[in-house]
């Protein structure tokens, strides 16, 4: 194989609100958690039974980052397309950490809000359908 793929998609809700920070050189960053959760019924007692997953989420893109600001919230459903990426660090004790977090960055990454606000976010879409848009004024005649 020539080549390889790093995509990762998810559809889960936050946990709590996104937390946007500044890198040094002033850029917004978007961080979050979302969990998805499995279901399923155990074959041998019939009991409903789920298991949980967290996925850390980080929004570089800078017009995703804008929508992660002011449309997203704690109980927010996503759509997440991005990539993952590990990276290590240092805690308070000197130990060696390292955290595996989902990444938008780049060509590749979108944001769908699934609830309610309905709206699609990529980096080459960043200005696509917003809530409450109201097309009933559009001309259905083609010019040409």
């Amino acid at each position: 194989m020539a080549g390889s793929l790093n995509k990762v998609t998810l559809i889960g809700n936050l946990g709590r609100d996104p937390e946007i920070r500044n890198t040094s050189d002033g850029k917004e960053v978007a961080s979050f958690s979302i969990a998805t959760t499995e279901a399923w019924k155990d074959k041998i007692s019939g009991e409903r039974k789920e298991k949980t997953e967290w996925h850390r989420i980080v929004v570089f893109k800078e017009g995703l980052v804008g929508i992660v600001k002011n449309y997203v919230k704690k109980g927010s459903k996503l759509y997440i397309e991005g990539q993952l990426q590990t990276r290590k660090w240092v805690d308070n004790n000197g130990q060696e950490r390292y955290t595996t977090e989902v990444v938008l960055q780049g060509f590749n990454a979108s944001l769908i809000l699934l609830d309610g606000k309905s709206g699609t976010f990529s980096d080459t879409n960043t200005n696509s359908t917003m809530p409450d848009f109201d097309n009933s004024e559009l001309d259905d005649e083609i010019p040409f």
